[in-house]
């Protein structure tokens, strides 16, 4: 039976979904849909997800929401082995650290200085903006002689983050003076399954969201 997965291209927790559904090896029949549309708020879709937001997963009638659980669930049920995401407590304590940084201070920073910017064009204070520089300086110290984020392998954090850097380029964020950043960024853009296919398509069409978001 198929894994749906209901998802917009430019969405970033999308985005991530699918970059650990590639490196795990698992096959996902891809869901369109629109939140511009109001697709999430459709019956039907309430029904799998009230809190209608997306990625959701539909596994065989397990749903699930929240691209971070989603990505754990998928390692954990068809992960040929555990190196996207130890079973080790310790490694696995790691991987979840850096996956809980993501979700509230390294994606959450970019989320509340560029969204009000790039959307309704409103310049936040400059707290704010210091805010991301704090992430980006303790992802560049905790990449310090490492070549993944949590661990010696390629992991789901990895890939979580990686989505979330390649949002700061897209808004032009200035990375000059993060060099442990750099390094690890084109590391992972060549090593992570599907990339350059999953990301390609993912700024194109998150460009054109942000663009559509400015008319309203």
């Amino acid at each position: 039976m198929p894994i749906d997965l209901y998802q917009s291209p430019g969405s970033p927790p999308c985005r991530a979904v699918r970059l650990a559904a590639a490196s795990i090896g698992v096959d996902l029949n891809l869901k369109y849909t629109d939140p511009m549309a109001g697709d999430q708020l459709k019956p039907e879709f309430i029904k799998m997800n009230p809190q209608h937001t997306i990625p959701t997963l539909d596994d065989n009638g397990l749903y699930l929401w929240e691209s971070r659980a989603i990505m754990t669930y998928l390692a954990n049920q068809y992960a040929k082995n555990d190196s996207i995401y130890p079973k080790d407590p310790k490694k696995r304590a790691l991987v979840d650290q850096r996956l809980f940084f993501d979700m509230g201070t390294l994606h959450k920073s970019l989320f509340d200085y560029y969204y009000p910017l790039l959307v309704n064009g409103v310049t936040p204070e400059q707290e704010t903006y210091d805010q991301i520089n704090n992430a980006l300086s303790f992802l560049d110290k905790f990449l310090e002689g490492e070549n993944y984020v949590a661990g010696k392998t390629l992991t789901l954090a990895d890939l979580s983050i990686v989505v979330t850097i390649r949002n700061y380029k897209i808004v032009d964020h200035d990375f000059s003076k993060y060099s442990n950043i750099q390094r690890w960024f084109a590391k992972i853009q060549a090593e992570a399954p599907k990339y350059n296919e999953i990301e390609s398509e993912g700024e194109k069409a998150f460009r054109e969201v942000i663009e559509k978001m400015k008319k309203k």
